[in-house]
This record gives structure tokens, C-alpha cells and sequence, in this order.
């Protein structure tokens, strides 16, 4: 089983933790957070993982290869030269996409104890283009489900921005997780552009194809991207 850890943030909310080092390097309970991603990703079953990098990338290649990998096969994405957003990331890492099989997302500095065999189970059987963990919490961006947990529009509630495709009421608000799973066809749906976000990519593609929304609100789940989180996850039972 393939998956991606997104890596190649600049950290910028965690400073002065990534001052002289990545987001992916920064410990919680004595661990860098890419350790707890590669540790959970095997334990789930899966043995590719590709990671991208950027801002002290080489720092990640170095902590990756002292550990040999964690007995993973990892594969590099390097964006050192140019920072490429979420969706660019991915259209980036295409070949690595393509297959018969539906490739994990996952961002570096999220901790939870979602389980992904469970949410690929459910990306399997109900068919959609992507899978997107989300849960019920407070933020100024929300994705907006129906009944069927089918993405339909994204707002942002401080702006009053909103994009999406639905006659439909009664949508229901929930924050991404910043966990997701999508079919390789994706690949052959990316815009043809460097840098773009994932988020306004699965916004673009709803009117034609189905993004289901993962709702995860039992489990375990911290946004460990803040200061102010970091003292937070040392309390976590994940």
C-alpha cells in the first residue's frame, strides 16, 4: 500500500520550534513528527511512502537515512527549489500516484489514532475519487457535506468567500483533518499548473465526480502545526 507525507511546509506557525529545522523534525514525546507518521503508516499495512520536502529538506533525508527509513521504501520528493502547495505536491508525485490502488495522504504535523485501515476500507466501498477525514470543530474554513457525506462547497466564514456546486440545503459544516485518500485517476484530472491547493481541486471536480467526507469526530485528533499545541500532544494517547 501506497501513501504521501506532506513535509515540505515552511513551519512558519511553529517558529521558533523550526527556526534551524523542518516542522517534520520538531519532537512530540520525544519524537520527530514524521517518526509517529512512518511508525502509524507501517503499522497500517503500508510499505511505500513518499515524502516531500522543502524548507531544511536535506535535514529529513538525513534523519530518514540514520533510520533506514524505518524499514519503509521511501521515496523523495524534492521541492527545495520551488514550493508547490498541497495539490502541486501531488500532481508532482505522479508516478508515484499511478496504479491500481488508492494512496494515503497524510500531513506531517496531524497526530491521531483515525484508524486507516478503516477509512481505506470505506474509500473502497463506497467507490468516491478522494476520501477526506473531517470532524465537527471550530475554524473559519469549513467544507460543506450532504446527507450522503458528499463534498458539495467550501467557505470561509470570516471572509464570507464560498465556492462549490449544490442546489441542495441543509449541508452540513465540518474542518478537514488534513488526512485523505485518492484514486489514481486523480492524476489525469490535476490542472495543468505547478502549484495549486488540493482543497480547490476537489472543489473544481464535484460537479462531475464524488468526494466523500470521512467523518471521524470519536477519535483522537490534534492539529499539533501551533506552539500552543505542542504542550498539548505531550498529553496524547495515540
Amino acid at each position: 500500500m501506497k501513501a504521501i507525507i506532506l513535509a515540505a511546509g515552511l513551519g512558519t506557525r511553529l517558529f521558533p520550534f523550526t527556526k534551524n529545522k523542518p516542522k517534520a523534525l520538531v519532537e512530540v514525546q520525544g519524537k520527530p513528527l514524521i517518526q509517529h507518521q512512518l511508525e502509524k503508516l507501517k503499522k497500517a499495512g503500508f510499505t511505500q511512502v513518499l515524502v516531500n520536502i522543502h524548507y531544511y529538506g536535506e535535514q529529513i533525508i538525513e534523519f530518514l537515512d540514520k533510520h533506514n527509513n524505518f524499514g519503509l521504501e521511501i521515496y523523495i520528493s524534492d521541492e527545495r527549489d520551488e514550493l508547490l502547495d498541497t495539490g502541486g505536491a501531488l500532481r508532482k508525485a505522479s508516478d508515484f500516484i499511478r496504479g491500481d490502488e488508492p494512496v494515503l495522504i497524510h500531513n506531517v504535523d496531524v497526530l491521531s489514532n483515525i484508524s486507516l485501515r478503516e477509512m481505506l476500507d470505506s474509500h473502497r466501498l463506497k467507490g468516491a475519487l478522494a476520501t477526506l477525514a473531517v470532524r465537527k470543530r471550530e475554524t473559519s474554513r469549513y467544507l460543506l457535506f450532504n446527507k450522503q457525506n458528499q463534498l458539495r462547497a467550501w467557505e470561509n466564514i470570516k471572509t464570507g468567500e464560498k465556492k462549490g456546486y449544490s442546489t441542495e440545503s441543509n449541508l452540513e459544516r465540518a474542518a478537514f483533518s488534513g488526512i485523505h485518500i485518492i484514486s489514481p485517476k486523480c492524476v489525469d484530472l490535476f490542472p495543468n499548473k505547478k502549484a495549486f491547493s488540493v482543497i480547490d481541486f476537489y472543489i473544481d471536480i464535484i460537479k462531475s465526480y464524488t468526494v466523500n467526507g470521512y467523518f471521524h469526530d470519536k477519535s483522537i485528533w490534534l492539529d499539533v502545526g501551533k506552539p500552543e499545541t505542542l504542550a498539548e500532544a505531550e498529553k496524547l494517547i495515540i
